[in-house]
C-alpha cells in the first residue's frame, strides 16, 4: 500500500479508528502530543500512552514500547524525531499494526516505504487531530 494522501482513505481510516497507540505522549499538558490525544478521546477514540518516562497519562496507563502493550490498537500516532521511525516502524510490523500515523513534522520517507512493502497502511507528516476535524468533525 502506498503512502496514503487521498481524503477518501484518510477518511476511512479514521472512521474505522478505535484504539489509539500515541508515541511519544506526554503528561506535559502544554505539548501537542498531550493536546492531540485529549481531543481524540474527547472525540471517542481509545489512547494507549506509548512513552517510557510516563506511567499514566490522560487517565491511562503508559507502556514504556508497542511491544508491551496488550490488546490491539488500530493506528500507531507517532510524535518522535524521524530518526526514531525506523525503531517505531518495526515495532509496528512485529505486532502487525494496521496503520502508522506520523505527526506533522514527521517524515521518514524509508522507514514509511518500509512499512508500506509489510501492508502497513501510512500517514506521514499530518496531524490526525486535524485531518479527523476537517474530514469527520
Amino acid at each position: 500500500m502506498p503512502l496514503i494522501t487521498e481524503d477518501a482513505d484518510i477518511r476511512e481510516i479514521l472512521a474505522q479508528t478505535r484504539r489509539v497507540a500515541v508515541v511519544g505522549l506526554s503528561s506535559n499538558e502544554s505539548r501537542p502530543s498531550f493536546g492531540v490525544a485529549k481531543a481524540l478521546m474527547d472525540e471517542g477514540y481509545g489512547i494507549v500512552p506509548v512513552n517510557p518516562n510516563e506511567d499514566k497519562v490522560l487517565g491511562e496507563n503508559a507502556f514504556p514500547d508497542l511491544s508491551h502493550i496488550t490488546g490491539m490498537v488500530d493506528v500507531v500516532d507517532v510524535f518522535r524525531r524521524p530518526e526514531h521511525v525506523p525503531q517505531i516502524v518495526d515495532a509496528c510490523i512485529e505486532r502487525g499494526v494496521r496503520t502508522l500515523w506520523l505527526q506533522e513534522g514527521v517524515v521518514h520517507q524509508a522507514a514509511a516505504e518500509k512499512a508500506a512493502a509489510a501492508g502497513i497502511d501510512v500517514v506521514m507528516d499530518r496531524c490526525m487531530l486535524k485531518e479527523y476535524r476537517r474530514l469527520l468533525g
